[in-house]
């Protein structure tokens, strides 16, 4: 008898325990046709010296290299994960999330790595502490004032320009093993705290981040190895606070990556990002807008005598984005444009250089089989001008000799989330 009741409390404690917490598997799995292409042109002209007709130089023409493929994550990044919460009573309450992103196209990528997200957290009425691998707070704006949610050929440019801008320099600050968690903090930063605002502020919401570099010090600096990015680079502090209210959501965000240094010449690299995006629901179409700045500066210590050191590169960007819902489907569309400003001095007498820029036009439609199955169709173009060499997606623009001009792109899929 006592047994028998001793396995019921048993069971009756497993009870409770299950149903203060939960554990949920989710994914989404997104396949599409795509397609790229992007062309380059021969600027320079033909040059006869001669009556002979013989050229010192014939203008090559064009180029152009594309590519068809069957990809991923055209309209939501396919992705497999687990997350749980568990009810520590008294409004507290801990959670994890783990989420892997993977290549459903070819099989390749599995669970290797958490890479898209690695956290535990602790939260309650303060709002909530949240420790690991997670989103930066201005990639936020990017993405959710993109239509196109910075995915597939139709993500806008301020994200495309932006994931290169911020790279760490080689050698790679980071010392992780696989490629899409250590090139830059752009998207995600690793080994960060996070806190975020409790969500019953009136519409008001908001976090702060930092994320450690994990470098090692050394109390007497002469003993610091010679090698470069290897002080202080990949540290990241950064933070967003928005309004959202009814059919309006408008937010600010600002991120600090420190991309590389170098200890015995008494330099620090970083990129400084700041952005503002906002969109409103009217009902029968919803508008979208961001504009971006970002500047890749160079500390020093000591400021070089005669040159005054590198100059600051800023990149600057807007983006301005519909979306109309026509019954069970959604048109969307988006303009973005960005400017890179290399900030040379202009010697007397010699020709003004230009500044890159490049402007992208995306047009899309959504069409929803369910709430987890949806078809979608991407189509956008990107105009480069001079030197600015940024593409939809695919191969890269041949150069040398070659100036980049136009990449296309296409996007024909479906996606299933679960």
């Amino acid at each position: 008898m006592k047994k028998s009741l001793v396995a019921l409390a048993a069971l009756a404690v497993a009870g409770v325990a299950s149903a203060q917490s939960s554990v949920t598997l989710f994914g989404v799995v997104d396949a599409s046709i795509s397609g790229y292409s992007s062309t380059s042109r021969d600027l320079n002209p033909t040059v006869f010296p001669n009556a002979f007709g013989i050229p010192v130089y014939l203008n090559q023409g064009s180029v152009k290299v594309s590519r068809r493929e069957l990809a991923n994550s055209g309209y939501n990044s396919s992705r497999i994960g687990f997350r749980g919460t568990e009810d520590l009573g008294g409004g507290l309450a801990a959670s994890f999330w783990l989420e892997a992103p993977i290549s459903n196209d070819d099989g390749q990528q599995g669970i290797a790595t958490f890479a898209r997200r690695s956290t535990v957290s602790l939260s309650g009425g303060f709002g909530e502490v949240r420790l690991g691998r997670d989103y930066t707070p201005t990639f936020w704006n990017d993405t959710v004032f993109d239509p196109f949610g910075t995915n597939g050929v139709g993500s806008n440019l301020i994200n495309t320009a932006n994931n290169s801008f911020g790279n760490f320099l080689t050698p790679a600050a980071s010392t992780a093993p696989f490629t899409n968690v250590g090139n830059s903090n752009y998207v995600r930063a690793s080994n960060t705290i996070g806190y975020f605002l409790p969500p019953n502020l009136g519409g008001f919401y908001g976090q702060v981040q930092y994320g450690f570099s994990e470098k090692t010090k050394y109390d007497n600096g002469t003993f610091t190895p010679n090698v470069a990015n290897n002080s202080r680079a990949g540290r990241y502090v950064g933070g967003r606070f928005g309004y959202a209210n009814g059919p309006l959501d408008v937010a600010v965000a600002y991120g600090s990556s420190t991309i590389g240094d170098q200890f015995y010449v008494g330099t620090t690299t970083k990129v400084n990002t700041l952005n503002l995006g906002a969109s409103y629901d009217f009902g029968p179409v919803k508008l979208f807008g961001e504009v971006s700045r970002a500047k890749n500066k160079v500390d020093y210590e000591v400021t070089p005598l005669f040159t005054g050191g590198r100059a600051d590169v800023d990149l600057t960007g807007y983006l301005l984005g519909v979306t109309v819902p026509v019954g069970a489907g959604l048109i969307r569309a988006s303009y973005s444009r960005v400017k890179y400003d290399f900030n040379e001095v202009q010697l007397p007498f010699e020709p003004a250089v230009a500044d890159p820029k490049a402007s992208k036009l995306a047009l899309g439609y959504v069409h929803n089989l369910s709430k987890r199955t949806a078809l979608y169709a991407t189509v956008a173009r990107v105009s480069n001008k001079n030197g600015a060499a940024l593409t939809v997606g695919g191969p890269g623009f041949v150069t040398g000799a070659f100036t980049p001009k136009n990449s296309t792109g296409y996007d024909f899929g479906i996606r299933h989330a679960f």
